[in-house]
């Protein structure tokens, strides 16, 4: 473990299926940006939520707001249960959604994340997931008028480019945003 043999903080940047604290970070910068707070928001996190890092770090950052948690996930691909007892055990309610439309018309932030085909065992296992939840102009029709669409790039197919111009597509901004957040840490370790 290099932080045992380190004179200055390391910064977790990402590890594997594990945890991805900075990303965490820059998401709930970029909601405050977008929203103004977090707190009293519906947060629903779509596609591979058991490998993703990135939703893994966020839920539990979530925790020190009043937030409220939706999943819509693959079969086999929901949110690891150490989360979601962790998430309980700070009091914040939780819920499962079977698509992306019966979610949409609570949810305030929509954070999409790719299946990650890396993360499989099989081709076949991966094509089984591959292409489930899909967000298009048609279905962004049902949310609500100042929802925010993050995500933490790259994608695949799970926003249609079609989306990009819509006004709520924070995604581009959430990846500027990130690079702000990574050299604000870099200054805070470096103690510039």
């Amino acid at each position: 473990n290099a932080s045992r043999h380190c004179r200055k903080p390391v910064i977790n940047a990402g590890d594997g299926v594990g945890e991805h604290p900075t990303q965490a970070l820059l998401d709930v910068f970029t909601i405050r940006e977008e929203l103004g707070t977090v707190n009293g928001m519906t947060i629903t996190m779509v596609g591979d939520l058991k490998h993703g890092r990135t939703v893994h770090s966020l839920a539990k950052l979530l925790t020190q707001y009043r937030i409220t948690l939706h999943y819509v996930a693959p079969k086999n691909l929901h949110m690891p249960a150490e989360i979601i007892s962790f998430v309980a055990s700070k009091g914040i309610k939780q819920e499962e959604f079977d698509s992306i439309e019966e979610a949409l018309p609570e949810t305030d932030i929509l954070y999409m994340t790719r299946i990650q085909k890396e993360r499989f065992g099989s081709e076949d296992e991966y094509k089984a997931c591959f292409g489930q939840f899909i967000l298009t102009p048609h279905i962004m029709t049902v949310a609500k008028k100042k929802m925010v669409v993050m995500h933490p790039l790259p994608r695949v197919n799970e926003i249609s480019p079609e989306v990009d111009t819509d006004p709520r597509a924070a995604y581009f901004r959430q990846a500027e945003n990130g690079m702000y957040i990574r050299m604000a840490l870099l200054a805070t370790v470096l103690g510039r």
